[in-house]
């Protein structure tokens, strides 16, 4: 039986901040904590796996934040997570749209779940961020406290 929680939103970052931009996930979760945004839980993940499928059962909403190499627009992505066949599972790591179809099909809970992709360039073994993946991370935080923090 899940426990009942006073937040109802989740966000998980996703990444290592050993791999370079790997680790603009976690920057984003350290930033979301700077900001003291009640009702709002907050969770580091290297990477996800089939137990963070009852984890995001108790909420209501839950964005993944996560690095990407994928080219994009605005130096980030916001869509909404779609569930996947469960011939998309590993036992290595899963994707989002993995955990949310698990969490569908084992807890019958279907919260909102939205995927935050931050474009990233350099993904040495190194800490820190590369320029351009500052500058990607800057842009993804003003659109969550213009757009999403108001939603939550």
């Amino acid at each position: 039986m899940s426990k009942e929680r006073a937040s109802r939103t989740l966000v998980l970052g996703i990444g290592n901040c050993g791999r370079k931009d790997d680790g603009l996930g976690w920057k984003f979760i350290d930033f979301l904590k700077e900001q003291k945004i009640e009702d709002l839980d907050l969770d580091y993940r290297y990477q996800l796996q089939i137990e963070d499928a009852e984890l995001i059962s108790n909420y209501d909403r839950v964005i993944f934040v996560d690095a990407t190499k994928e080219p994009t627009t605005d130096g980030f992505y916001l869509r909404p997570c779609s569930k996947v066949g469960m011939t998309e599972m590993n036992s290595h790591s899963l994707h989002p749209e993995t955990v949310y179809s698990l969490c569908s099909a084992v807890y019958d809970k279907n919260p909102e779940c939205l995927i935050m992709g931050i474009e990233g360039k350099d993904w040495g073994l190194e800490t820190g961020l590369s320029s351009e993946a500052e500058s990607n991370l800057e842009r993804a935080k003003r659109y969550f406290i213009a757009h999403l923090f108001v939603y939550l």
